[in-house]
């Protein structure tokens, strides 16, 4: 059986001002491998919101999907916390 898993990830949505389409920031902490610092990374991801339904600062889960456009490869899966 070849089941493929989608990458999920969870962030904050920065900008809505695109129609369907959201940007969603994921932070993701690491140590360094030799210095031993933690480590911030911030990529940001285009998504898709069919129902346009996120705000700015909404916490959304966001999953991997085949491309929709040029920069869009993935969905919004679910709203997780509501902006106030």
């Amino acid at each position: 059986m070849n089941e493929t898993r989608r990458k999920v990830r969870t962030g904050v949505v920065v900008s809505n001002k695109m129609d369907k389409t959201v940007v969603v920031q994921v932070e993701r902490r690491y140590r360094h491998p030799i210095y031993g610092k933690v480590v911030r990374k911030t990529p940001r991801f285009y998504a898709h919101d069919a129902k346009n339904e996120c705000q700015e600062g909404d916490l959304v889960k966001i999953m991997e999907c085949r491309p929709l456009s040029k920069l869009k490869r993935w969905r919004v899966v679910e709203i997780v916390k509501k902006a106030q």
